[in-house]
């Protein structure tokens, strides 16, 4: 092989080898990118999670105050307006529910059995017979949420971990 032939083998090999080098540097910075887009999903997803559980649980423990409050003054013989106006606001309260209970059980289907018992057991504290049962029911629904409350420490716990 000639000089002149070597050089035009090793300037071919060089241009070669910045072609695939770029390609190489292309196709790991797709790779990377995809990842890093994938990763703010996944963050973005369980931030909206953690944001519909954390609301699901603050919706529930205000509905079971004021359905303790309306059952605890129809049970005490309060007039008509007062327990129309104790009413009136268990009806905002159980309204503040349906988004995030429909959110937990969308985002999060592992957790949407804790979520439904623990509406369900506040809902339960409508139109109770007397003082004692209105204060077991209470005490059932306060158990239920905090069960809730357990279930999604153990799901995020995971996901922090990786392990879901």
């Amino acid at each position: 092989m000639t000089g002149g032939g070597f050089a035009l083998w090793a300037s071919c090999i060089a241009v070669l080898g910045t072609l695939l080098g770029g390609l190489l540097t292309g196709v790991v910075q797709a790779r990377l990118g995809r990842t890093a887009r994938r990763e703010t999903r996944a963050a973005d997803r369980r931030a909206e999670a953690l944001a519909a559980v954390t609301a699901l649980l603050a919706a529930v423990a205000d509905h079971r105050r004021t359905m303790w409050t309306l059952e605890d003054l129809r049970l005490s013989g309060a007039d008509d307006d007062t327990v129309f106006a104790a009413r009136e606001a268990t009806h905002i309260t159980r309204s503040a529910i349906t988004a995030p209970l429909a959110t937990v059980c969308i985002l999060l289907p592992e957790l949407g059995d804790s979520a439904e018992a623990a509406v369900q057991a506040t809902y339960a504290l409508r139109g109770v017979t007397d003082q004692d049962a209105l204060e077991h029911l209470r005490f059932a629904a306060v158990v239920a949420e905090k069960q809730l409350r357990q279930a999604g420490s153990h799901v995020f716990a995971a996901d922090c971990r990786g392990g879901g």
